[in-house]
């Protein structure tokens, strides 16, 4: 996305946090394919005869977007933060409800994103414990995850979301994969 079409959505973003619900509407089709690239990238490791597609995924995400206080948005890559935030607790509850109907489970593989040395195939009801396990001991670190592995949002953005240096985030990204590699990897070392 260029600095102009960036620019346009953050005007959008602070129109549509002062109660321009128009704004929300013109918003949609200007961060729609990145809200897909996202989705897909959430899904590209699932089954192949996973139910889930890209599109219901943004749709599903994109309906509980509007139901969201638009005060939380501060711009473009804090959006895309809690989209992508959104996402995982639809993908989750999916999990969920599926693994009580037929005690199956998704699968998600940990990708290059997160770089962990021989990486598994990883439960994502698992993840998500951990995840949560980690925001109890560092919420930081439990966010830095959620905006880099979720919201596929570089260190600068990331930066920008939580508030710190691009070195801090820097370094507690690395902690905090090396902790849910430990968690949700079993006996597994970085």
């Amino acid at each position: 996305m260029s600095r102009a079409e960036s620019n346009q959505v953050t005007e959008l973003l602070v129109k549509w946090k002062d109660g321009d619900q128009e704004a929300l509407r013109v918003l949609m089709p200007l961060v729609y394919e990145e809200l897909r690239r996202l989705a897909h990238h959430y899904l590209r490791a699932e089954r192949s005869d996973h139910i889930l597609q890209s599109t219901a995924l943004v749709h599903e995400a994109f309906l509980r977007l509007v139901d969201q206080e638009p005060s939380r948005v501060e711009n473009r890559a804090h959006f895309l933060a809690i989209a992508a935030q959104l996402m995982r607790q639809i993908l989750v509850d999916f999990a969920r409800s599926r693994r009580a109907a037929k005690r199956d489970h998704l699968q998600l593989t940990l990708d290059d994103a997160m770089r962990l040395p021989q990486a598994k195939s990883l439960d994502l009801i698992a993840l998500d414990e951990a995840l949560k396990g980690l925001a109890r001991l560092n919420p930081r670190q439990s966010r830095i995850v959620e905006l880099r592995f979720f919201g596929g949002l570089s260190i600068e953005e990331t930066s920008q979301v939580v508030g710190a240096s691009s070195a801090t985030v820097e370094r507690d990204w690395t902690i905090a994969r090396a902790w849910l590699h430990r968690e949700v990897g079993g006996t597994a070392r970085p």
